[in-house]
């Protein structure tokens, strides 16, 4: 792998930093050199969170710069269309088919797209469009805590990094109660998205 820049977002509580975190850890473990800057904003009040993070032999700067993110890795599926102009030309969108109405919204203010614009926004930059049902998904196994992981599998195709690694990296994270759900849900995302690999 020469280089792969990653735009991580969500809103606060679905677990954003905790994956950028396990995504770097995951890197650095097979040698890659690695650099990450966390905005958190109004995180804790459900406002967006934006992860800039850097994978390559060797990086000088955490910092994105519009139009060159080779993935955009969303969460939420309206934050994934609010940062789309960081993604490259032809670059790879994961996106969690979840609706998390900002407080505009709730407030009558504004009105969330439907999925039709949202996919319109995507496809302005690439056709290479994953949406992911990781919330449906992470309900149905019983716990709605371990879509930001199921989400880290469907990723995980796309990354020439170890099954193995990130196992064990992900497993430094959670407390051992919480383990075998999480890597049930991993197995389950990596499962959605069949194609792939970058590198």
């Amino acid at each position: 792998m020469k280089k792969l820049d990653l735009l991580i977002t969500g809103v606060g509580g679905q677990g954003v930093v905790l994956a950028s975190d396990i995504i770097g850890d995951t890197a650095l473990a097979e040698g890659y050199d690695v650099k990450k800057t966390d905005t958190l904003g109004m995180a804790q009040r459900g406002g967006s969170v934006i992860s800039n993070l850097r994978i390559a032999p060797r990086v000088w700067s955490p910092l994105i710069t519009e139009g060159e993110a080779d993935v955009l890795f969303a969460f939420e599926k309206l934050e994934a269309a609010r940062w789309s102009y960081y993604l490259k030309p032809g670059g790879i969108a994961i996106v969690n088919n979840h609706a998390l109405p900002p407080l505009a919204v709730s407030l009558g203010k504004a009105s969330y797209p439907p999925d039709k614009d949202v996919m319109n926004i995507l496809k302005q930059r690439t056709d290479r469009i994953y949406f992911i049902d990781g919330t449906r998904m992470a309900r149905e196994l019983g716990n709605l805590r371990t879509v930001n992981i199921l989400m880290l599998g469907c990723l995980s195709r796309f990354m020439p990094l170890k099954l193995e690694t990130w196992k064990e990296i992900i497993a430094r994270y959670l407390p051992e109660k919480l383990r075998a759900i999480n890597m049930t849900a991993f197995d389950m995302g990596r499962k959605e998205v069949k194609d792939g690999h970058l590198g």
